[in-house]
């Protein structure tokens, strides 16, 4: 499955394969296992997919379990949430000052109600601390954090004093407030006065290898009260402070969630089907045969799901013919993104168009129409005009596919008629929603001329080749998650030369090594497009910046996308819990209520009757 990490265990009974009990007798089996009270507990699944390893907030983000690692706010909250409906930064330990926002820095108060677990209050230390010694590296984009004291509006006598933290852009590095917004909403905020004298105790990195699961100091709505291999369980604060300062003291309907372990995506989907499992983010192929079983989505018909991310080929453009944007323009037209939608996605995405801006309410006001016809065709229905289009534009770049007798493929010669080696398409064994792409993508080359196999490997060589660039197309999905800074932060990660790197050293963001500085085709203004976007706060000048870039993207096709799927999946039963968000009750995203703005879900949230 695309994006699968890890997921949590449950309460109730789990067989020897990993199926949950039916509901037969379910009072009998909770009294005999000590389950907890199903009308109090609230089933998740799709982000913890094995044994929980740590719950160190300090940890890297791949390393913590849920619900600690990642964009999670119900044990650690960040600063501010971002609301994927509307584009919009909500509050949470604390409050972007717009007026006092610009360019050179981002103002943020701190909620003066806002309290750790053990009744100190949430302060600018905590803040200071996370962000020098937590996973993510800011220095790039921070310079500096400022702190002064303000009164509460309105400012009366008796007024509490409120923080004013300034997060100074580092000018003199990535100067970009967008990607400032970004770490606002991406780093929980950890208590300082804990982990302080620990690491000068310890040191950073012995702390770092602490597990932080019994009786954590948190500021979030939830607290870890036991985990297993099989389930992770938290239990509802009832003095968390957000129930008075932001939700009218109400309290989180559920006192309890449960994120169960499973085996397999099977066993997932069929917990979901006999409503043993309330929501999910997991990929559940043909999720429409499941309505009668109380299992709904976001949208009611197809596509179901909202689109977030954009999984794409990456091209190795450091090796030939991959180096050549007539080759790699012909293998985007030569895949079949119909066939993608309807037989690899269940229909979960919409009809791709060419570029690198997804057609979004938060993106698609970027979307040149006219300039889309720069872009390879992506809506050949018919198999034989799609063929005869790659072949004829093979053959005017030089290209030559030589076949057998019974019309298969043999191989491929270049403009010199020396043959061309077999390229591989490198993808994680196992992630079946992937593998149906990659193998609907390399029948349609083949098909038209181009020697291109699948290279299905497991994650200990997939995520390696990834970084040092050890593969000549990749399957990989670009910022994954939908943050302020989208649609600029796909460009940078595609295409950005800033920090290009050569075969064998690791590459952070543009692993296809494209638009290499100091030779004959680099292209020096991609690189002042991606610096100049994010300083921009004319909208009419972002939106001609950003068709000049997708213009360039099109051309030269560094990447192939391949559909418009969900930030994440978003399938919800309503057998026990109802009032879930959907497009036609949309008081929050389509996120499990784990997520960013999502977690105000939990406080909506009603019991069925």
């Amino acid at each position: 499955m695309i994006g699968m990490k890890s997921i949590l265990k449950t309460v109730v009974a789990v067989s020897a394969t990993g199926a949950l009990f039916g509901c037969g007798g379910e009072q009998q089996q909770q009294a005999a296992e000590g389950a907890l009270p199903r009308q109090e507990t609230l089933y998740l699944s799709g982000q913890q997919w094995g044994a929980p390893a740590t719950f160190n907030p300090l940890a890297e983000s791949w390393m913590a379990a849920w619900p600690v690692g990642g964009r999670f706010n119900l044990v650690y909250e960040p600063l501010v949430t971002y609301n994927t409906l509307n584009g919009q930064v909500e509050s949470l330990l604390g409050s972007v000052v717009s007026e006092l926002s610009n360019n050179d820095s981002i103002v943020v108060d701190l909620n003066p109600a806002a309290k750790w677990s053990d009744g100190k209050q949430v302060n600018s230390n905590d803040v200071k601390f996370i962000f020098a010694n937590g996973s993510i590296n800011t220095t790039e984009q921070i310079s500096a954090i400022h702190v002064d004291t303000v009164k509460a509006e309105p400012a009366a006598e008796d007024a509490p004093v409120v923080e004013r933290i300034s997060f100074i852009v580092a000018k003199d590095k990535r100067n970009n407030p967008l990607s400032v917004m970004d770490l606002l909403q991406a780093i929980r905020i950890v208590p300082a006065h804990v982990f302080e004298p620990l690491v000068a105790e310890k040191g950073l990195d012995e702390v770092k290898k602490m597990m932080f699961d019994k009786n954590p100091v948190v500021s979030g709505p939830y607290t870890i009260k036991d985990y297993s291999a099989n389930k992770i369980i938290l239990e509802r604060r009832d003095d968390y402070w957000g129930n008075a300062a932001l939700h009218e003291g109400k309290l989180p309907a559920p006192k309890y969630i449960v994120h169960p372990i499973y085996k397999s995506n099977e066993h997932n989907t069929i917990a979901l089907r006999k409503g043993e499992l309330d929501a999910s983010m997991s990929f559940i192929p043909r999720i429409g045969d499941l309505k009668s079983a109380g299992v709904h989505t976001w949208l009611n018909d197809a596509p179901f799901f909202t689109p977030g991310a954009m999984p794409m080929l990456m091209i190795n453009t450091m090796k030939e013919p991959l180096n050549d944007k007539r080759f790699r323009r012909a293998l985007a037209t030569a895949i079949d993104y119909n066939a993608i939608r309807q037989f690899a996605l269940s229909g979960y995405t919409s009809q791709l168009q060419p570029g690198l801006i997804m057609p979004t309410n938060l993106e698609g006001k970027y979307i040149n129409a006219e300039d889309q016809k720069v872009g390879v065709k992506l809506d050949i229905t018919d198999e034989a005009e799609r063929l005869n289009t790659v072949k004829a534009m093979l053959t005017e770049a030089g290209y030559k596919s030589v076949f057998k007798d019974d019309g298969s493929l043999d191989h491929m010669e270049n403009a010199k008629g020396e043959k061309i080696p077999t390229l591989f398409i490198t993808s994680p064994a196992g992630w079946t929603d992937w593998e149906s792409i990659v193998n609907i993508a390399v029948e349609g080359m083949r098909k038209a001329g181009i020697d291109v196999r699948e290279g299905f490997v497991d994650g200990g060589q997939y995520w390696p080749a990834m970084g040092t660039g050890n593969f000549d197309l990749i399957m990989h999905k670009p910022t994954a998650d939908v943050s302020p800074s989208l649609p600029w932060s796909r460009f940078n990660e595609v295409m950005s030369s800033r920090d290009w790197q050569k075969l064998g050293d690791w590459a952070g963001t543009n692993i296809g090594r494209y638009n290499q500085p100091g030779t004959k085709e680099f292209r020096p203004e991609v690189d002042k497009l991606l610096a100049e976007i994010p300083l921009m706060t004319d909208e009419a000048q972002k939106a001609e910046a950003y068709r000049e870039l997708n213009k360039i993207f099109m051309e030269d096709q560094p990447a192939i996308p391949l559909a418009y799927l969900p930030e994440q999946y978003y399938e919800f039963s309503d057998r026990v819990w109802t009032n879930w968000p959907s497009a036609e009750n949309a008081y929050a995203p389509a996120q499990l209520p784990w997520i960013a703005s999502g977690t105000k879900v939990l406080w909506s949230l009603k019991l069925a009757k």
